[in-house]
């Protein structure tokens, strides 16, 4: 995977150019989105030609009164009560999505991990680990960023914890 130039992250999001600015190796991939599409990381998944369980989606949640984001495959589902139990909260709900665009940055269907306007307590199932790269959301609908999860992990100060379900 080559690191891409300053040059090359004009144009970038957010999240490219936190990737940049942080010297990680990143590969960007861009589709045609389809507001028609169910969802966004499946389609994702299906335009790329990589396996769902390698595509990780980003969803923020409300633990206790703090929003917090979790980072699970597309394959499967966010579980509430183990995100809480991972960042030592007791509840957890999703997010209002204006509140989560707002906080963000990101408009919904291409919330990044990276780059947010405000650092949110994050969340990444520990199902990421078995791959040498994941893709998440390079922040905007039709554009993913794949990199090496602990770089992932590192960069957004992530727990790792089984938060995903099949």
């Amino acid at each position: 995977m080559a690191k891409k130039s300053k040059k090359q992250q004009s144009g970038g999001t957010p999240a490219t150019v936190a990737l940049t600015a942080a010297g990680v190796a990143y590969t960007v991939h861009s589709y045609d989105h389809d507001p028609s599409h169910p969802s966004y990381g499946e389609e994702a998944a299906e335009a790329m030609g990589v396996s769902p369980d390698r595509v990780f989606k980003t969803l923020v949640a409300d633990v206790d009164g703090t929003l917090t984001v979790a980072v699970v495959p597309v394959s499967g589902s966010l579980d509430l009560k183990a995100l809480a139990a991972a960042v030592g909260g007791k509840r957890a709900t999703m997010a209002d999505p204006t509140l989560a665009e707002r906080t963000t940055g990101y408009v919904r269907g291409g919330i990044s991990p990276l780059g947010q306007r405000k650092r949110l307590p994050t969340v990444l199932d520990d199902s990421a680990s078995a791959h040498p790269t994941i893709c998440v959301s390079a922040g905007r609908r039709g554009l993913e960023v794949e990199l090496a999860p602990g770089d992932l992990a590192e960069l957004t100060a992530a727990v790792l914890a089984p938060v995903g379900r099949d």
